[in-house]
Parts: structure tokens; C-alpha cells; sequence
């Protein structure tokens, strides 16, 4: 057994040079052999979901890295390990003792839930695209065994994206499959103020055995409390509480936690604990399939080229999306005409007229992405397939399929006469890797910035 940990921490420091430290943080730097049988190595990881994330993305890589210093060839099987007792086992310790109050037995069910679940707010009603697929995947896994798979699981992104609507989605799962369970889901705001009000009542024990005692806590926009220390020191100990109780804790936040201005550093450092994952404004084919789902959800009768056109002109977030469409239905209705393009086209005039810009076109994207990586956009159209050409290539092809309308022919065809497979290939693989890589993510927001502002 020690010769085997000996060959797989070997596999582990080359496979740590090879990938981003963060994903090798997440997915690769808990897995451990168990045994070997013939010449099949089987690995254990924490849960199902890094199982399957682990042998969809990396096998291929681990074997390869495997074969080198071994050389021979072994099959490598994945399989899930038992949870520890305790996760605070595993981190630093804490710098005091937190107030851990006994679970209160004797609520009814309204108490235990502790707040009001948007019913709307499901897995189910959840659209999944390429922006917002791992993080719907990990929360899904936190849902399914809370305080087992990712704990803290941080959600960030910009206004509208989901983030909210998935908390609900995990309170509603945790409580179906266990109606016992005490879930709380409540915005910073919310937190704040209780704990203003318990101040000023002499009624902090109260507050605390709230809190304390979820079994999910479920906290919205935690940037807010950054510059609030007493909210900061309140919730730093909450946090401590339910850690150490081996309690589910989901935070939210526009931003990751080392861009929360004035956050302080023990908090920071703890919401980094777990997973931290970001969503994406939607593509083009999520924003449809969402107003696909809601026009069905609503039992409206929406052709799809006025999903379409709505899907095309409102790109910002899924609530200014789902606004727009709900202006062309009441448009429709108020008309008494049924819903149609040449309708959606007027009752939206007022808002696509405020959003029109300078229209960014493929020549464009070449030039932004080549003086970002410092190429020339001839070296980018030629036929080198050099990794510093090719990969901002990748780049620029992905982002010419986001941003604009044109078709992957029409793409291929500005790259150099490149056929519409070689477009899809690259598109896929930039949309698998902006998934587990934090770099990459920042570069291309950096990039649609500065294509946005041209």
C-alpha cells in the first residue's frame, strides 16, 4: 500500500505542474489509491460528482502520467470514499472556541425552514447551459449529500445570472429528500439587521441559536457585509459553528472572495474553504431555452422567432430577459393580438433602442485578441499551427460565435478559409476549459471588455 501512495503522489506532482493550481486543487489533490487488482488501480475521491468530473477530464491524462513513471500500462477506476466525521479536521485551527447551541427539537416544520423558499426557484426550472453548467452541477452535488461534497460552496457572478435561484434550488431538493432538515436561506442584508435588532434587545442567544442551529445556511450577496465589522465578527463565528457541526454553508456573492473590498482576511480564507465557482452570462442557445421555459412553465404559445429576437437583443441577464418577454406578452394581451415578431419588435423598441451600440464584427475580435497576445491577425488567418498562434486562434473563434450572429462557415471562412469543424472544435474546446479554469475566464472577460468598448 505505501509503494502504491508512493507511485500516486508521483502521478500527483507532475499532474500539479500540468494543470491549474486551482483545479488541481478541487478535483486531483483528495484522490487516493485504495488497491490494486491485476492491473487495474482504483483511486478514491469525496463524492460522485468529483468521481465523474476526475474520469471525464482527466483519466487520459492521469494514465498517461502513470505509464511514464511506472511503465506499464494500468486501467485507473474511480470510486467514493467514505465522508470524515469532521471536515474542521482538515483546515487550520480556529483562533477561538465557537458557540455551538443544541438543536432545537421541539419546532414545528414552519420554524425548522426558517424562511420562505421562492417556489419558482428549482432544479427542475433551472435552464443549463455552457455559463452556468458546473455551477448548477455543484450545487445540485451539495444538494444531494449537504456538508459532503463542497462546503463552503461560493456562487459568484453578476446581477440576474442565477445565483439566487440556485440556493432556492438546493433548499428545495435538501428538503424533499429529508423534510426534517433546517434550511435557511437569507441575503446579507437580512443578517445584518437581525443582528442589529438582537443588539438591541439583549436577545443574541436567540439570534445565535437561529443560525447556529441550520443544517443549510443559505446566505445571498455576502459582499455587503464588507466594511461591517461587527456583522464580519457575527458571521465569522456562525461560519466557525456550522463548520465545525459539519453544517452545509452555499454563499453568494458578485465577486470571488479575494475581490470583496474591505472583506476581512480570516473570512476570505474561509470562503475559499470549499468550491468556488462563477456563472456566466448566458450564450445565445441558453437564453432561448430559457424563454422557451418559461413561455411553457406560463402556458404561452411564444413562436420561436420571437424568442429569438428577444434571445438576440437582450444579452445583459436572465431577469431583463425574462422582463422582456414578459413586456411582449402583456403587450400582446393588453393589444389583443396574438404574440408575434412584428409585436415583439414594437413592444420592445423603447428598450433594444437604448441598447444599441456599435455592432462588433469578426475583424474586430481578430484585432482585439491579437494585440492581447501580442501576434499579428495575418499570422492568425495563415495555416501555422504553432501553440501561440493557434491557441489565440481558438480564442478569437470562440468569441466570434458568442458575439456575433455570424454562422461557424462564415467564421472558418475569416480564419483563413478554415472549414465550419475546425470553428466547432475549437469552440468546444475554449468552452470546456473556461469550466475549470479561473485564468482563462478573467482573459476572456477582459477581452469581451475591451471588444465591447472598441
Amino acid at each position: 500500500m505505501d509503494q502504491l501512495r508512493s507511485i500516486w503522489n508521483e502521478v500527483l506532482k507532475v499532474m500539479a505542474s500540468e494543470v491549474a493550481q486551482t483545479s488541481f486543487d478541487v478535483w486531483l489533490k483528495n484522490t487516493k489509491p485504495s488497491r490494486l487488482e491485476g492491473s487495474t488501480l482504483y483511486i478514491t475521491v469525496p463524492n460522485e460528482f468529483t468521481r465523474d468530473w476526475v474520469e471525464a477530464r482527466y483519466t487520459i491524462a492521469l494514465r498517461k502520467t502513470l505509464r511514464h513513471i511506472i511503465n506499464e500500462d494500468w486501467e485507473l477506476r474511480f470510486e467514493v470514499d467514505a465522508p470524515p466525521p469532521t471536515q474542521l479536521e482538515q483546515r487550520e485551527s480556529l483562533p477561538e472556541k465557537p458557540l455551538v447551541i443544541d438543536s432545537i427539537s421541539d419546532q414545528p416544520q414552519e420554524q425548522k425552514r426558517a424562511s420562505i423558499l421562492n417556489p419558482k426557484y428549482t432544479f427542475d426550472t433551472f435552464v443549463v447551459g455552457n455559463s452556468n453548467r458546473f455551477a448548477h452541477a455543484a450545487s445540485l452535488a451539495v444538494a444531494e449529500a449537504p456538508a459532503r461534497a463542497y462546503n463552503p460552496l461560493f456562487l459568484y457572478g453578476g446581477v440576474g445570472l442565477g445565483k439566487t435561484h440556485l440556493m432556492h434550488a438546493i433548499g428545495h431538493y435538501a428538503l424533499e429528500n429529508n423534510p426534517d432538515i433546517r434550511v435557511i436561506y437569507i441575503t446579507s442584508e437580512t443578517f445584518t439587521n437581525d443582528l442589529i435588532k438582537a443588539i438591541g434587545n439583549k436577545s443574541m442567544v436567540e439570534f445565535r441559536a437561529k443560525y447556529r442551529n441550520a443544517d443549510i445556511l443559505l446566505i445571498d450577496d455576502i459582499q455587503f457585509v464588507a466594511g461591517k465589522e461587527s456583522t464580519q465578527e457575527e458571521f465569522f463565528h456562525t461560519f466557525n459553528a456550522l463548520y465545525e457541526a459539519n453544517k452545509q454553508l452555499v454563499i453568494s456573492s458578485d465577486r470571488p472572495p479575494k475581490e470583496i473590498p474591505t472583506l476581512e482576511e480570516r473570512l476570505r480564507s474561509r470562503f475559499e474553504w470549499g468550491l468556488t465557482t462563477d456563472i456566466q452570462p448566458p450564450d445565445l442557445e441558453t437564453r432561448i431555452a430559457i424563454l422557451r421555459k418559461k413561455a411553457d412553465l406560463e402556458g404561452i404559445d411564444a413562436p420561436a422567432d420571437v424568442l429569438a429576437y428577444i434571445a438576440n437583443h437582450v444579452q445583459s441577464n436572465i431577469r431583463e430577459l425574462e422582463g422582456a418577454f414578459v413586456r411582449v406578452v402583456a403587450y400582446a394581451d393588453l393589444n389583443r393580438m396574438p404574440i408575434s415578431y412584428e409585436i415583439a419588435v414594437e413592444a420592445l423598441k423603447d428598450i433594444i433602442g437604448t441598447q444599441k451600440q456599435k455592432p462588433i464584427t469578426i475583424e474586430l475580435i481578430q484585432q482585439v485578441v491579437a494585440n492581447h497576445y501580442g501576434i499579428k491577425v495575418s499570422e492568425m488567418k495563415a495555416k501555422k499551427r504553432t501553440r501561440s498562434i493557434a491557441y489565440p486562434r481558438q480564442v478569437a473563434m470562440y468569441l466570434a460565435r458568442e458575439l456575433t450572429e455570424n454562422s461557424l462557415p462564415k467564421i472558418g471562412e475569416e480564419f483563413g478559409g478554415r472549414d465550419h469543424t475546425t470553428v466547432m472544435h475549437a469552440c468546444d474546446k475554449i468552452g470546456k476549459e473556461l469550466q475549470q479554469d479561473p485564468s482563462l475566464q478573467l482573459t476572456i472577460k477582459e477581452l469581451i471588455d475591451a471588444i465591447q468598448s472598441t
